[in-house]
């Protein structure tokens, strides 16, 4: 929690990224997208975060972001608060295909180590 990512900290991120089960991926991914930390993904943390994803990995994308990041909370944000919680998080990442394929792309590192 000091602002850097050290060497070991970097290791442990991509050999969960690469090798992780779905669970341990699925809450590394939320704590990543939870940017102010307060256990909750709120729809302006999630558009950015699917605006992100969509300029890193480019294409033609049917829907835009807004549209993405509304209906992903009308799917999984169970309790309509506007929040996505860590269990709505990973089980809607489990129930909605289309979420799921999101968040597993976002972070797709294969072309990377291809590289390498």
């Amino acid at each position: 929690q000091d602002g850097y990512i050290d060497f070991m900290e970097y290791v442990a991120a991509l050999s969960l990224v690469l090798r992780g089960k779905m669970e341990q991926k699925l809450r590394w991914y939320f704590k990543l997208y939870d940017v102010d930390g307060n256990g909750c993904i709120d729809r302006h943390e999630l558009l950015n975060i699917i605006k992100a994803i969509r300029a890193i990995n480019g294409g033609d994308h049917e829907t835009s972001a807004e549209e993405f990041t509304n209906r992903v909370f009308d799917r999984i944000d169970v309790n309509g608060d506007g929040e996505l919680s860590l269990e709505e998080f990973v089980e809607g990442a489990r129930k909605d295909e289309e979420f799921m394929e999101v968040m597993m792309k976002s972070l797709d590192l294969s072309h990377i180590v291809a590289m390498i």
